[in-house]
C-alpha cells in the first residue's frame, strides 16, 4: 500500500481483519465444515470455546474499567510521571483480568486449575522432581500406560515445574494458583513499556499503554499458563533491552544474564517459544548493540543443559511431542481452515484493531515509530512462522499470547483520531467475547 495515507492504510487493515475474523466464525457454520475445534456441537471455532451467554459479578466492574479507560486512559498515559504510569498500568491490568474472569463467578478463575488436562492437578502429584524429569520424555506418547495429560505432554517441564513450585510454597489451591497467574500476567504492560523506553520510544509506549492494559487478550491471560509464559517473555525482552542500552559493561552483563535466564525459561515451558528469538534479535538491532547476544545465549544454554543433565533434553523431547501431536488432534484439524482460521483466533485474542495497527506498521518509519513498528513486525514474523509450521492448529488465542503484547504496540502508530474509538472497539470486543463465550482458559 505504498501510496495510501496512514488513515487509509488503517481502514484497509481493519477491513481485512474484520473479514477474516467474521469468515473464521461463519465458514464452519455455513458450510458444515467440521474443523475439530471441539467435539461439542456448541463449539465456536476458531476459538476453543462454547457459545454461552451470561453476565456475572465481574460484569459491572469490567464495564466501569472500560468506560474510564476509554474516557481518560490516553490523557493519563501521556501526562503521568513514569513510575505512576507503571504502577497504575499494573493495577488496572490486574483489575481488568480479574473483572473479566469474574463474569463467570469464581469458577472463571478456578475451573482451569481444576481441569485434569492442565498442570495443577498433575503438579500436586509430583513428589520427586528429578525422577519426574528423568521419565518426562518417556511419558509423552499417548501409547504410554501412564502418559502425561494433554497440556503437560504438549510442553517442556518448565510449565509443570511452575505449578509444582506453587504447590511447594502453599499456593497449590485452585483459587490461590489462579490468582498467582493473574498477578504475574498483570505485569506484562509494564514490561513492554520499559522495553519501549529503553529503546527510545517512551512517547509511543505511553500511547500504547491503554491498549496493553485493556487488551482483549485479558480474557485468555486469566488464567492460562501461557499468561505466565507471556509475562516471563516480556520481562526477558525488557532485560535484553536494558542490557543492550546499558552504559556500563557490568550492567550489560548482568541484564544480559537475566535476559538469557528468563527467555530460556520460556523455551523450557513451550516448544513454540524459541520464536521469541525473532523479537530478541529485533531488540538488539534497534539498540544497535550485539554485545548482549553471547552473554544471553550462554546463560540460556546453561539452563537448557542443566535440564538435559537432569534427564530432560529438549531436542529429544520435541520429536516425540510432534509424533503425539500428529497421532492425535493435528490429524483431524484441517490445515485448509486453520492456516487462516488461526488468524481469526489471534484477532479474537488481540482484538480486531490489530489489523489496522499492522497495516500502519508496514511502512517506512523513523525514530520511536520505527522502534514500535520493528517490534510489532518481529512478533508478526514469529506468529507467521508458527502458523506455517502447522504445529499450532487451533487454540492459538492462548498459545500465541506471548506475542500479542508486541503486536499490540503497533496500535500506538494509529492516527490520533483513531485511538479513543479504537480503544473502545478493543474493550467492546473483550466484553463480547467474555459474555458470549465459555472459553476453555
Amino acid at each position: 500500500m505504498p501510496s495510501l495515507s496512514t488513515s487509509a492504510r488503517a481502514w484497509v487493515g481493519l477491513g481485512v481483519a474484520t473479514l477474516v475474523l467474521l469468515a473464521s466464525f461463519a465458514v464452519p457454520v455455513l458450510t458444515g465444515w467440521d474443523v475439530d475445534a471441539r467435539s461439542d456441537s456448541l463449539g465456536a471455532p476458531p476459538t476453543h470455546g462454547l457459545w454461552r451467554a451470561k453476565v456475572g459479578p465481574g460484569t459491572l466492574p469490567a464495564l466501569l474499567l472500560a468506560v474510564v479507560g476509554v474516557w481518560r486512559g490516553e490523557a493519563w498515559a501521556r501526562t503521568w510521571p513514569w513510575r505512576r504510569l507503571l504502577v497504575v498500568a499494573y493495577g488496572a491490568s490486574l483489575a481488568w483480568l480479574l473483572a473479566l474472569a469474574l463474569v463467570d463467578g469464581t469458577s472463571g478463575l478456578t475451573r482451569v486449575m481444576a481441569n485434569h488436562h492442565e498442570y495443577l492437578v498433575t503438579a500436586r502429584e509430583v513428589t520427586d522432581v528429578p525422577a519426574m524429569l528423568r521419565e518426562y520424555v518417556d511419558r509423552i506418547p499417548a501409547a504410554h500406560p501412564d502418559n502425561w495429560p494433554t497440556h503437560v505432554a504438549g510442553h517442556p517441564p518448565g510449565a509443570l515445574l511452575f505449578f509444582v513450585a506453587l504447590v511447594g510454597v502453599g499456593l497449590g489451591g485452585d483459587l490461590a494458583a489462579a490468582l498467582t497467574v493473574c498477578v504475574v500476567a498483570a505485569s506484562i504492560p509494564a514490561a513492554v513499556l520499559l522495553t519501549a523506553r529503553s529503546l527510545g520510544a517512551e512517547d509511543l509506549g505511553r500511547l500504547a499503554a491503554p491498549f496493553l492494559v485493556l487488551s482483549p487478550a485479558a480474557v485468555y491471560l486469566a488464567v492460562s499458563a501461557d499468561a505466565v509464559f507471556a509475562a516471563v517473555a516480556a520481562w526477558g525482552l525488557a532485560a535484553l533491552a536494558a542490557s543492550a542500552t546499558a552504559s556500563r559493561r557490568a550492567s550489560m552483563v548482568a541484564w544480559g544474564v537475566l535476559a538469557g535466564l528468563l527467555l530460556s525459561c520460556c523455551v523450557m515451558s513451550s516448544y513454540g517459544l524459541p520464536l521469541l528469538g525473532v523479537i530478541a534479535l529485533a531488540v538488539l538491532r534497534l539498540a544497535r548493540s550485539w554485545w548482549p547476544l553471547p552473554v544471553a545465549a550462554v546463560s540460556a544454554l546453561l539452563v537448557v543443559l542443566v535440564f538435559a543433565g537432569l534427564g530432560f533434553a529438549w531436542w529429544e523431547a520435541y520429536p516425540v511431542l510432534v509424533e503425539r501431536y500428529w497421532d492425535g488432534i493435528a490429524a483431524t484439524r484441517p490445515a485448509a481452515y486453520w492456516i487462516w482460521g488461526n488468524v481469526g483466533a489471534l484477532l479474537v485474542s488481540a482484538g480486531p484493531l490489530l489489523g489496522a495497527g499492522v497495516a500502519v506498521a508496514v511502512r517506512r518509519h523513523t525514530g520511536g515509530a520505527r522502534t514500535v513498528a520493528v517490534l510489532a513486525l518481529a512478533a508478526l514474523a514469529a506468529v507467521t512462522v508458527a502458523d506455517l509450521s502447522r504445529m499450532s492448529k487451533a487454540e492459538v488465542e492462548r498459545i500465541w499470547l506471548p506475542f500479542v503484547p508486541w503486536l499490540t504496540l503497533s496500535l500506538a502508530l494509529l492516527p490520533g483520531g483513531w485511538r479513543r474509538w479504537g480503544l473502545a472497539l478493543q474493550v467492546v470486543a473483550a466484553l463480547v467475547v467474555q459474555h458470549l463465550l465459555y472459553t476453555s482458559w
